[in-house]
Parts: C-alpha cells; structure tokens; sequence
C-alpha cells in the first residue's frame, strides 16, 4: 500500500512521522510526504498545542475527508497530539476517519506490538538530505502553567546515548552534514536515566561521529542550566556557536505564575555566562506576551529586557488559553488588540536589533550551508542560522552552487532578517 505522511506542528513531530514511515516501509509499504498525493492511506500527524495549530490540524483532516469522499484515498488515520488531548472529540466530530490513535496506540496502527517512537534508531528522512533533527527525549517534567506538553506527551524519557550515536551516525551515512539535537527540553537529558543531567556527556558522544559537520542545541530550559555544555561547545567545533533559550518573560512576578522558576537576576546572569564563555554566540529565544495579569509596565520592563540582552534572533507568541493547564483557570482577561500590540512592540524591536547585527556582518566572509536553489539566488544559512526560524542568506548566481554544500560567501548587504552576498573564489 502506498501512505502519505502530513506532518503538522514542530520538529519533534517531524521525527515522529520519519520513524513510522521507516516501520511502514519495513512491512512493504510506499510513503510519500506530499499532502496532495494520490495515495491508499492518509496519516495525518497532528499539533494540539496552542489553538491556531488544532485549527491547521482540523483543517487538514476536514480537506483529507472531501478527498476521501472524492475517492482520491481509501483510508485516514490521524494520530499525534490533537488526538491525544480531544480524542473522544475527534471521534464524534469527525467519524469519517478510519482511525484515531494516540502516541500509546500507534504500535496498534502499525500492527507491531513492540513499537516504541524512542525504541529505533531507523527513519525516512523527510527534510533535505543535508539537514535533520535528532530527538533526544520525548516529554517533560516542567509543569509551566501555560503549557499543555505534560499532558501531551507525558513525563521525560530520554533515548539511551549508545542509540542516539547510532542513529547520528546512520544520519552521517546518508550524507545529513547538519544535526538539531530536539526534545521537549534538552538540558535535563538523562535525568531519568541516571538522575543527573547528561546533556554534555551526551555532547561529546555524539561529536565522535564523523561526517556531521554542524550540530545545533534547540529547547534548552533556563533554570539548572548545565553550563559545562558551554565547555563541550568550545571544545568541538562541530557545535555552532548557536543556542536557542526561551525565557518567555522577564517579570518576577511573571515568571512565578507561569511556574518558570528562577527569577529576573537569574536571567540576566545566566546570558552573561553564556556571552562570556562562548565568545560571538548567536543566542534565540522565544517570550510570550499577553499572558493573564501582565501589566503594562510588566511588558515594558520586558522591552527593556530585551533592548539590554540583545538576542540575535528571538520569536514572540500571544498567550493562549489552554485548557486542563494550571493557567487556565486565570482565564484570558487581555483583549487580543491589546495582546497584538504588545506582539509587534516586541517585533518592532527585534527588528532593530536583527538589523544591526545583520550591518555588522557585511564587508565580513562567512561560511554558509547552501539550502535551495531560487530563480535569481541560491538560499542559505550562516552557523548562527537553524532552518525554518532564522535568518537566510541569499548568493548571487555568479556560478552554479551544490546544495548542502558549505561555501564562503562575502556579505555585501544587510536587511533585518537577511544577508546578501556572494561567493569567494
């Protein structure tokens, strides 16, 4: 049978629908990725997170249906984290799909009782051939109040380190030049294993891989941050001077009711430590604004905190009400006008800071993964750059390019979120 994979949502679920398309194609079957093609199976691997995405979600499974009816495919199953919060929903909105399965029923879909989204190291890649993520750990033990995760997908398991080697490794093999280390939150990676947190143990495993040229640290939780993953960045420079952070806010008072811990002055020196002990770290991070009782002078202090921690690249979000999270019951008392404004006081910033640090980088060389090839440019990334969240950099068509090929590009213009240039002979 043939299968068409659609994957909603971050990263994460994108690893996820590469391991049941590789389980799938053990049992004989065909898997595409493209949404609209003609296939006997449909899976839909959904997001649950935050409203806008249950309702890309619902949207995608509603258009698979018509398809359905026009018989452009015989069966849709929809899995993933929508299904795991409004299952009995689903089920009644939505009879016409064959079957819905949680993150526990998926070894029923496959018809493989012993099938576990952490238990193999065996994927179909679905990004380009050049870059990937490599999942670390499923779940989290955090319980921010606004957050749905926990309930989605459940307490902290970390992948053993021998297998996540493997799996780097057979990644290596297939020619990935590129590795994102994901999880739900790397920086307690190996907790549950050992009690401790591995996350640079596991670091330096993973930079005895040969072949991976670039390896990136997204979702690294504030609080305990293990700062010996700061030594094993400089040690080995297959480690981008890159970490994404997301602080979410900066008030006190803020961070005490989303449940954050840690404070203000723990903030500010621990991106003090960071700038210190990797010189020229690029530093993402994400905030959330519009959450219940921020005030307008708690939204103030935190454009003061951003003017002052200066972060290369940085993404805001208005606050979402989720149900069944310890925030719900706080309600959402701020208009969403108000929400928008303090969302683009927030990008309006940003986009100063962006832009300065983009005006410093030209008449500079930079090495650069070339992504794609356009019309009038080839589209790239600098160290500092993740996929699909972060700057580009776009190369004069001077001479034909290999994608997933690194180069030395000369930056001769600067926008806010992008850089042009050209190669070097």
């Amino acid at each position: 049978m043939t299968f068409n994979i659609i994957t909603l949502g971050c990263s994460k679920n994108v690893v996820d629908s590469e391991v049941i398309a590789a389980q799938l194609q053990k049992q004989g079957h065909q898997v595409v990725y493209e949404s609209g093609e003609k296939s006997d199976v449909v899976i839909i691997n959904t997001c649950g997170f935050i409203g806008d995405a249950r309702e890309e979600s619902i949207n995608e499974v509603l258009m698979q249906v018509d398809r359905k009816k026009r018989r452009q495919v015989k069966k849709i199953f929809v899995i993933g984290c929508l299904v795991k919060r409004f299952k009995p929903d689903l089920l009644e909105s939505v009879p016409e799909v064959d079957g819905y399965y949680n993150f526990d029923e998926l070894s029923e879909m496959l018809n493989n009782e012993e099938f576990q989204l952490l238990g193999t190291t065996d994927r179909i890649l679905s990004t380009p051939r050049h870059y990937t993520y490599l999942k670390i750990s499923e779940g989290c033990d955090h319980q921010c109040s606004y957050c749905s995760i926990p309930l989605i997908r459940g307490k902290q398991v970390s992948k053993p380190i021998p297998m996540l080697v493997e799996e780097m490794q057979k990644l290596a093999d297939q020619g990935v030049k590129e590795v994102m280390l994901i999880a739900q939150d790397l920086t307690y990676y190996g907790v549950d294993l050992t009690g401790k947190q591995e996350l640079a143990k596991l670091m330096e495993a993973l930079a005895g891989v040969k072949g991976i040229e670039w390896i990136r640290l997204h979702y690294t939780y504030p609080l305990n941050f293990p700062t010996e993953i700061l030594d094993v960045m400089n040690a080995h420079p297959q480690y981008c001077r890159y970490l994404d952070i997301p602080v979410q806010h900066i008030s006190d008072d803020i961070l005490k009711s989303m449940r954050r811990g840690g404070n203000s002055k723990y903030i500010h020196q621990l991106i003090e430590t960071i700038r210190e002990k990797v010189p020229g770290i690029a530093l993402r991070t994400t905030l959330i604004t519009g959450y219940p009782g921020e005030t307008l002078e708690q939204h103030k202090e935190l454009l003061a905190f951003i003017k002052k921690a200066r972060f290369e690249r940085l993404g805001a979000f208005t606050y979402s009400q989720e149900e069944h999270t310890p925030a719900y019951d706080l309600g959402d008392p701020i208009k969403k006008s108000v929400k928008t404004k303090r969302y683009n006081d927030i990008m309006k910033l940003q986009e100063e800071i962006s832009l300065a640090f983009n005006e410093e980088k030209v008449g500079t060389t930079m090495k650069v993964i070339v992504d794609v090839e356009e019309e009038d440019f080839y589209v790239g990334r600098t160290e500092f750059d993740s996929p699909d969240v972060d700057n580009l950099v776009f190369i004069s068509k001077d001479r034909p390019l290999t994608i997933g090929e690194f180069y030395s590009v000369a930056i001769t213009e600067a926008t806010p979120y992008d850089l042009f240039g050209i190669v070097k002979a």
